[in-house]
Order: structure tokens, then sequence, then C-alpha cells
């Protein structure tokens, strides 16, 4: 049977709801595979054991461009332009540690910036956001130029912060326009500033957002824009939901075709009785023949 996502399962599902009832407890009548064990971080932040560690803190070798930035006590500093990962990721939950320098030069967009592209188009902004006023769609964890964070949750210049990205990437149409937008979630030190954002398309400085046709997997980039951003910890998880398929229904005994019986006839009434044995023909009584005469002997 074929399998179905628990959206198209439960459209199913309607359909049957009754044969998947007893003692009044409602079932889904889905079968599901078993959830799989993952074993969480130690400690808050750490990768879960079913996770792809991008960034350990000792070297950028999976990522494109890496020997170009400074890595020292565990963490990578922005140096020289910008790094993408060298393999592609799909649909993921991602996790990001960074910290923007601890004297404070510049500011605005001038101040501790870089950018986290999703599939090398889609911006979470990275910004020193701590008293720093500046376009509010362009603040730290904003969807750059789409959608400022519900709060600032930033903490101060130096200190360490988290992203915890949740990203469903947008499928296409033949003509390039979305079939399915882009959905993304953002979580800023623990704080949950982007809820389910639809993204409008590709982020551009320069140009409003608009659609650019990609494939289901992409390439994480992180920005140089000439702050020494420094970043750690970094590591995702790529998201692939559990599918289910409908439960074969149980057979039922085929109903067998009623036999009618018979009703039985009613006793006819004592006249009609009387009149239908009239008109029988009477009964001829069979004549016996008589016997012959047995002459007595003279004694």
């Amino acid at each position: 049977m074929k399998s179905l996502s628990f959206c198209a399962a439960l459209g199913a599902l309607v359909l049957s709801t009754a044969s998947f009832t007893s003692a009044g407890e409602w079932k889904s009548g889905i079968e599901w595979p078993e959830p799989p064990m993952v074993t969480p971080g130690e400690k808050s932040g750490d990768a879960p054991s079913d996770a792809i560690v991008l960034f350990d803190g000792t070297d950028l070798s999976k990522w494109n461009g890496g020997e170009k930035w400074i890595i020292k006590d565990g963490y990578a500093e922005v140096a020289k332009g910008g790094i993408s990962t060298k393999d592609e990721y799909g649909d993921m939950q991602l996790h990001v540690e960074f910290a923007s320098p601890e004297v404070v030069k510049g500011s605005g967009q001038g101040r501790g910036n870089s950018g986290i592209f999703l599939f090398g188009k889609y911006e979470v902004q990275v910004l020193d956001s701590y008293d720093n006023p500046t376009y509010f769609d362009g603040q730290s964890a904003s969807i750059y130029k789409q959608s400022p964070p519900m709060v600032n949750a930033s903490r101060k210049p130096g200190e360490w912060q988290s992203y915890d990205i949740i990203f469903n990437a947008p499928t296409f149409k033949k003509d390039g326009t979305f079939d399915k937008p882009g959905h993304v979630t953002v979580l800023h030190n623990g704080i949950l500033v982007q809820n389910n954002f639809e993204l409008l398309g590709a982020t551009k400085w320069d140009s409003p957002p608009k659609p650019e046709k990609h494939g289901p997997k992409g390439r994480i980039e992180l920005q140089f824009h000439g702050n020494p951003v420094r970043f750690r910890n970094i590591w995702l998880r790529e998201l692939k939901p559990l599918e289910g398929k409908m439960a074969a229904p149980k057979p039922t005994e085929e109903a067998k075709p009623e036999v009618k019986k018979e009703e039985p006839k009613p006793e006819p009434k004592k006249e009609e009785k009387k009149a239908a044995e009239a008109k029988k023909p009477a009964e001829k009584k069979e004549e016996k023949p008589a016997e012959p005469a047995v002459e007595k002997k003279a004694e």
C-alpha cells in the first residue's frame, strides 16, 4: 500500500472513521513506524546523537573557503570572505552560536554584521543589535528585508548568542514560481522571534525578494561583511518526517441472503369448510360379494 504523509492519510481517514472505532475510543487507523531513538546533548546547545557537526571548534574542513578564517580557542573568526558548506542539505534544524566584537565599532549595519544564508539564498541576519538602532527588518534575527524579529533578544557585545533555525525549503512549479513557499522559524537565545515565517523569495539588498528556482537541497553560507564576528558550535539535523500508511480494513462476514419464510395460510371458516366438503363427490362404498350358501348335510 502506498505510503501516505500524515495529512493525506488523515484525509482518507474521514471516509472510514467508523471502521477504527472500538469501545468508544477513536483510533487513526494509520500504521506508523517506530520513531528512532535520539540521544540529546549533555547540555543545552550540544549536538544530539543524530546531528551533522559542521564546526566543533577545531577546523572548517566541511566548508569551502574555511582556510581563510581564523580558528582559535574553539571558535572561527570571519576574515577575507564568506564560506559555504561543501555538502548540500534539505529541510533542517540548524544550530549556530556567534558573538559580535566586544569592542564596539561602527553603528547600524556596520556593527557586528554577518549573516546565515540558507541554501545560499535566504538570509537570517547576524548583527550587534544591542542598543544599536537600524531598520527593523535588518536587525539581528530578522529575515533580511522580509520580516523583523517579534522581539529583540540580543545580548551585549562580545557575549555568545545562539540561533536555532527550523527551515522547510520551498518547492517550485515548472515556470519558477512557488508551488509551496518555504518557511523559517528562529529562536534567538532560546526566544521565539520568527514563527514559521513564509518566505517571499530570495534575499536581495537592492531589489524585492522573488522566487529563484532551486532543488530540494542547498548549501549553508556564512557571510563576510567586514566585521570580525566569531562563530562556534555549528550543527544541523536533516528533517525527515515519519510516513505512515493506512491499515488494511479487517475483513467482515459476507451478509447471507435472507430466506423468506412462507407465512401460514389462514384456516378456512366453518361455513367455507362445509361448502367445500359439499362440493366433493360422494365416495362409493365397495360392496362385498355375497357369501355362497352352505348346504346342510343330512345327518
